[in-house]
């Protein structure tokens, strides 16, 4: 991960790459817009991954032509097999580079073989690309989207920087029309760099502090048992805004050069309810899963068996998409026995009782959810679980725990804020009243150099951590 350099929290992302790659891509003309974007995504990519910049290119390549071939036979068997070979080769290729070495680990543990492991690295983002692609060739066999005969502007689309390496997954339908034709304005530049500055502040002075907090607590000789529940929310809130400040990145650069990503956090730790926290939280992986998988199986319109099996399935799938590693399965089929649990009997529950209750319950299932996602391996996921109810003999309190507690009290207080809506809606009304949001339009300039001057401070300072999605 260290050989990221580009990456958006960086000294070489915002005070070199952005102030060469934004002047070009304004002063050209519009029929070379999507070639420059092209251009600096492969550069963005080939800085910190050279190698598998030709992987990203053959997957590439491989989608336009699967592209055409099922444009083309529409109708007959060849465009089936068009649409296999896209889905087969996307995935053999994703799985082999990610899931190798798991595979290879588990049937040595089953067979007590010595098979030696491929130990290669994983291209950074290949999760993400890969999914965008088979969203293209699928939607090219459902005549969702016409086919893409310009290689340009779909390897434009595949690779584009802004959200190439941890999402949101734009699906091509979402910006086939701004491909062609899009909007440039002051308005969607005010816009995106006002929300960059908001991503990357929630990433570095957030996130990073969060990531410290918990490290601190995770490692420490003398934990009790309320420095592990204080370690759940602060990895909880470390992932939230490590990967939702990313996301406000992505989309605010897409919106700077013209493009509208689709939203990918709606205040999940608002939610009253699993099934609601899931459609809020990375919402383009989630309706990814639905739309290609879950509703391709039958969804909830079929026997209550093979209903059961595709939640099983999907979320099987979704805990294994994040990482080949036994925690991210579990950690799938945990939330799919809650959405289960939730269809059949909890639902009717959760409406009745008050809803704080039901925000408490989510709360918990959520933190340990992040706890087992956390962990290096099940062993310690389980040790980690067992120590937040007291198993194992920690004490219930120590001195260090109040320490560290009373030492990031301020940090967790807003970020713990900062999880609801109740800033935005305030930002709102007073945007309703003249007087204050002229103030507000006086106020923003400020806010964007003072908060980009303290992130600057922290890169000078060297305090750095690359994002955690990177490994996905």
């Amino acid at each position: 991960m260290e050989v990221i350099l580009l990456i958006f929290s960086s000294i070489s992302f915002l005070y070199y790459f952005l102030p060469i790659v934004i002047p070009i891509y304004f002063l050209g003309p519009f029929r070379w817009k999507n070639l420059v974007l092209l251009i600096a995504s492969l550069v963005f990519y080939f800085y910190g991954e050279p190698v598998y910049t030709l992987l990203i290119f053959i997957t590439t390549v491989l989608a336009y032509i699967y592209g055409l071939i099922i444009d083309y036979f529409r109708g007959t068997k060849w465009c089936n097999v068009g649409l296999w070979f896209s889905v087969i080769t996307s995935i053999g290729i994703l799985g082999f580079f990610k899931y190798s070495d798991f595979l290879i680990s588990n049937i040595n543990g089953i067979l007590k073989s010595e098979f030696p492991l491929i130990n290669l690295a994983l291209p950074i983002g290949i999760s993400f690309y890969t999914f965008q692609t088979l969203s293209y060739t699928i939607d090219v066999y459902r005549n969702n989207v016409k086919v893409q005969k310009n290689f340009i502007e779909l390897a434009a689309y595949i690779t584009l920087f802004p959200q190439l390496i941890a999402g949101p997954i734009v699906r091509y339908s979402a910006v086939e029309k701004e491909f062609t034709s899009r909007t440039h304005s002051l308005e969607n530049i005010s816009y995106g760099v006002t929300r960059f500055v908001i991503g990357l502040s929630k990433k570095v002075l957030f996130a990073d502090t969060l990531g410290s907090l918990a490290h601190i607590l995770h490692s420490s000789l003398e934990n009790s048992v309320i420095g592990y529940w204080i370690y759940a929310i602060a990895v909880s809130l470390q992932i939230y805004y490590d990967f939702s400040g990313y996301s406000d990145m992505a989309i605010a650069l897409g919106r700077i050069f013209g493009f509208h990503f689709p939203e990918n956090f709606n205040y999940p730790f608002i939610s009253k309810s699993i099934g609601e926290f899931w459609r809020r939280w990375h919402i383009s992986l989630g309706t990814w899963f639905r739309d290609y998988v879950y509703i391709p199986l039958g969804g909830n319109r079929v026997s209550f068996s093979r209903w059961f099996f595709n939640i099983f399935l999907v979320w099987f799938l979704t805990g294994f998409w994040h990482g080949a590693d036994w925690t991210f399965i579990v950690w799938g089929l945990y939330f799919a026995l809650f959405l289960v649990a939730e269809k059949l009997f909890l639902k009717n529950i959760l409406a009745k009782i008050p809803g704080f209750i039901s925000h408490i319950y989510v709360a918990v299932i959520i933190m340990i959810s992040f706890v087992i996602f956390n962990a290096n391996g099940m062993t310690e996921a389980i040790c980690d679980i067992q120590s937040l109810f007291g198993m194992g003999g920690i004490p219930l309190w120590t001195n260090q725990t109040g320490y560290y507690l009373q030492s990031y009290a301020f940090v967790l207080a807003i970020t713990l804020f900062g999880t609801t809506p109740i800033l935005k809606n305030i930002l709102h009304r007073l945007r309703q009243k003249n007087a204050a949001n002229r103030i507000l339009n006086l106020m923003i300039p400020i806010f964007q150099i003072g908060m980009l001057l303290i992130v600057t401070s922290y890169f000078v300072d060297g305090s750095f951590s690359p994002f955690l999605y990177f490994r996905f």
